[in-house]
């Protein structure tokens, strides 16, 4: 064989090496990473920059691991559909993705309600430690699954404040007839106690709230409820929402198009709902301390809901319970989990966390912080 046909043959079998090679490789960065763009509704507006935010905090770690390859691209509630109707809009695949509250649905099957928040069931760090180490994601998703969907916590904002009131609520008599705007769980307890529980968007409730069309509402904690501006149309302000203790919100994915996902984006889609899960409820807390003293400066008047009255709660809540598990298999279920880790958790926060919590809180308030 001559130099020059040594060299054309080796020269071509080079390149076939290398062409070879790129075609090996090109599919498995290719299946590794490959092109999802998602759409997800959320049920919140943009002004409430906490909650709303949490599907953008999901949105960006997504985009950020993956090199622009997985976008989620993030709607406010009404640019899609209205945010009551973010769960169904996923689940019927108009969307691929939601960011909801699970109780937004309650009326459809009580269960829903069990992976956001009950009354009188776990503080935050209670439902974090049900969902993510006792079981609580796969129960709740083995009742989401049939509803077309797969669900991850997205979100916490702690333990909500009891609401706005035109007047003050010394007694369980002062129910009586009260029209509250109030979510669909919790209304079916109150209920029970004489008050008009009323559905209202949360734009619709500061001009109901100053017609007099309702009495109370409630919605989230200081910071989102400042933006409102509640305080001057309805000045007490009560405490705590013992209806939502740690309410859980959910970022809900349609199963199919969850299953079609490779696995790494999988694995990244739960350590992201992960990261917004955590930083949600963070940002509240950071947030809530300056906006409780701005609403008192501008008129609000701190409350706590009368033992008599938190006790009559409890009561009814558990009645409602026990109603609902007689003839719900799927409430039944989750809810017993969450029962039996309940009487755990509280016997555990009332040892260190409680006398830690109460001791710095004397000091506060002795001026000493």
């Amino acid at each position: 064989m001559d130099r020059r046909s040594f060299i054309r043959k080796t020269g071509a079998a080079g390149v076939g090496a290398a062409a070879a090679t790129a075609a090996l490789a090109a599919p498995a960065i290719a299946q590794s990473s490959p092109k999802v763009t998602w759409r997800l509704t959320s049920s919140f507006p943009k002004s409430l920059d906490t909650i709303y935010g949490g599907a953008e905090v999901f949105s960006k770690m997504l985009s950020e691991a993956t090199d622009g390859n997985f976008t989620v691209q993030v709607f406010a509630a009404g640019e899609i559909v209205p945010g009551l109707q973010a769960a169904d809009a996923a689940a019927a695949g108009t969307v691929e993705a939601c960011h909801t509250v699970a109780y937004y649905y309650w009326g459809k099957d009580p269960t829903w309600a069990l992976g956001a928040a009950v009354p009188f069931a776990l503080n935050a760090r209670g439902m974090n430690a049900w969902h993510y180490h006792g079981g609580g994601i796969d129960l709740f998703n083995t009742f989401l699954a049939k509803q077309g969907l797969y669900g991850l916590p997205g979100g916490n904002t702690g333990v909500q404040m009891g609401g706005w009131f035109r007047k003050e609520i010394n007694s369980v008599a002062d129910l009586q007839g009260l029209k509250m705007r109030i979510g669909g769980f919790a209304g079916k307890v109150v209920e029970k106690l004489g008050v008009v529980p009323q559905q209202i968007a949360g734009g619709d409730i500061y001009p109901a709230l100053e017609k007099g069309t309702i009495d109370a509402a409630e919605w989230v904690g200081p910071y989102d409820d400042e933006k409102l501006g509640f305080q001057k149309v309805a000045p007490y302000y009560y405490y705590p929402g013992w209806w939502e203790g740690g309410p859980t919100v959910h970022l809900m994915f349609n199963k199919a198009k969850y299953e079609e996902l490779p696995a790494n984006y999988k694995s990244l889609v739960h350590t992201a709902a992960q990261a917004a899960d955590a930083n949600m409820l963070q940002k509240y807390d950071y947030l809530n301390p300056a906006a409780i003293k701005r609403l008192v400066a501008n008129g609000a008047q701190l409350r706590p809901f009368s033992p008599e009255i938190l006790a009559a709660c409890f009561e009814k809540s558990n009645e409602v319970y026990a109603e609902m598990m007689a003839n719900n298999a799927d409430f039944k279920t989750i809810w017993d989990s969450i029962v039996a880790f309940r009487k755990e958790h509280f016997l555990w926060a009332q040892i260190a966390e409680y006398n830690f919590d109460t001791f710095m809180m004397i000091q506060q308030r002795g001026g000493k912080l």
